[in-house]
């Protein structure tokens, strides 16, 4: 492959991940005006979600779940706790470990907030067929294991054609 190919082809996948930054940028600002009339602020729905599927985690469980430090969990919960949105509880047993737990003005705020998260969903895909959505998705997925990779001073390929595994014969054996 001669050098023009290689440049244009990075030229394509530099411009491909500046889409894809973008078009997460937008999406994440939506999300944000649609959640404040909610009451929330962007990335506190995570948090909300996971106590609505199992009330009553320690900020480390959050912490772990969400892929976050901990201190990123205990500003949100402080800042949910604050709203009114969730309160902390001690362990009964163990004194160093604080549970949080959805309130009743939490529980009262799901619906109005997974009813935002749809709509944005909705918004986002408006007019993607079923079927290039379910491409998106494995593309998306992709992208996302190979960008979760431990980054290595390998070389890496940009075109997504694999290359074939040269198989050695099998040594001949001596039947006599």
């Amino acid at each position: 492959m001669n050098r023009y190919y290689i440049e244009k082809e990075a030229e394509e996948v530099t411009k491909l991940l500046a889409s894809l930054q973008n078009a997460a940028r937008v999406g994440r600002t939506h999300m944000a005006r649609l959640l404040q009339t909610t009451g929330l602020y962007a990335g506190q729905e995570s948090v909300m979600e996971l106590l609505a599927a199992k009330d009553g985690q320690t900020l480390g469980q959050l912490a772990s779940a969400l892929g976050v430090k901990p201190p990123t969990v205990t500003k949100t919960v402080t800042r949910l706790a604050e709203q009114g949105f969730v309160e902390r509880r001690p362990s009964e047993t163990d004194a160093r470990q604080i549970h949080v737990w959805l309130t009743e003005e939490g529980r009262a705020v799901l619906e109005q907030m997974q009813r935002a998260i749809r709509d944005a969903e909705l918004r986002a895909l408006d007019g993607v067929k079923k079927k290039e959505r379910k491409q998106l998705a494995r593309i998306l997925a992709k992208i996302e294991s190979n960008l979760g990779e431990p980054v290595t001073g390998k070389k890496t390929k940009t075109s997504g054609k694999k290359k074939k595994k040269k198989t050695e014969p099998a040594p001949e054996t001596d039947t006599a």
